[in-house]
């Protein structure tokens, strides 16, 4: 899995591409909880190139959401394909989490 990130303002866009499942999940963590922990409070995760999330990717998020809420920040995501969509469904972060269409979405939210 590839990770890359970009800032919008004081926004971080964080964009996994390939499969989020319990080997690449750490890497996204590491990632996340580095941001968070130097004080970047603003995520959201464009999932735009991600095409499958297992159980291990949806407890990165949720820990990730909690330690920015906890913050007083804001974490939400983007641009979800059909099948994403509906494993967020499924699990029901959809009730808990923010989720936009797309990356403008997600900024004008701000």
């Amino acid at each position: 899995m590839q990770i890359e990130t970009a800032t919008h303002g004081d926004l971080l866009e964080v964009t996994p591409k390939g499969r989020l499942d319990s080997n690449s999940a750490p890497a996204l963590e590491k990632v996340l909880l580095e941001r968070i922990d130097a004080g970047q409070s603003k995520l959201t995760i464009d999932f735009g190139s991600v095409d499958y999330i297992s159980s291990a990717g949806l407890r990165v998020l949720l820990m990730a959401a909690k330690r920015t809420g906890a913050a007083k920040g804001r974490f939400s995501m983007h641009s979800l394909s059909p099948e994403i969509r509906e494993v967020f469904e499924i699990s029901g972060f959809l009730t808990i989490l923010k989720v936009y269409p797309d990356l403008n979405a997600a900024l004008a939210a701000q």
